[in-house]
């Protein structure tokens, strides 16, 4: 099984943050930030991750730590629990509508981290989230877990579905790309 576990403590956030890539959709999400939880939980879900996070951060001040903390304990856990990446598929492009939105998320488990990130978004915050922390989530994600990842809001109006629309398109693709299909490394030099 492809499993990790990490926690990470520093003087904003305390984290815990477990993932089974192999797992079932099954996930508890505790991160202070509803918005946040409701994403992640789309996330494990489409994405057939067990996930188990619990955050204890200084959201009195803001979102931002929390987040970003997040997202760097997660894509560690990712890039461990991936081991030396034998036999994955490596590439997936991924379409996901929700409703009025349509986002598309490709990603390349390359071991070379870098994030194209266009959307846009009308309101500052969905729920208790400020919306530009989706982003910076993302890029905490890439330059822990060392992946390629490029994430395109095609259209839409809501910024709740938007956002639906961003996480279930990377659950999904991530899912794809991490599927092993070989025995071999996926790349020409033999190593990713």
């Amino acid at each position: 099984m492809r499993t990790y576990k990490i926690n990470r403590d520093t003087l904003e956030t305390k984290i815990s943050v477990e993932i089974n890539l192999d797992g079932n959709g099954k996930s508890e999400i505790d991160t202070g930030i509803g918005f946040f939880d409701h994403m992640l939980t789309l996330m494990a879900f489409h994405g057939k991750f067990d996930i188990n996070i619990k955050c204890e951060g200084d959201t009195y001040v803001d979102d931002h730590h929390t987040i970003e903390d997040i997202g760097i304990a997660l894509g560690q856990c990712v890039k461990n629990a991936l081991g030396n990446r034998r036999g994955i598929k490596r590439y997936s492009t991924v379409f996901i509508p929700m409703d009025e939105s349509l986002a598309q998320t490709s990603i390349d488990i390359s071991n070379r981290p870098y994030l194209v990130f266009n959307a846009e978004f009308k309101d500052k915050r969905v729920g208790n989230m400020t919306t530009q922390m989706v982003k910076e989530f993302f890029r905490a994600f890439v330059n822990e877990s060392r992946v390629t990842l490029h994430i395109n809001l095609l259209y839409g109006e809501n910024d709740h579905h938007k956002i639906e629309a961003i996480f279930k398109s990377f659950a999904r693709a991530l899912k794809e790309s991490i599927k092993i299909v070989s025995d071999e490394v996926s790349s020409s030099k033999g190593v990713l």
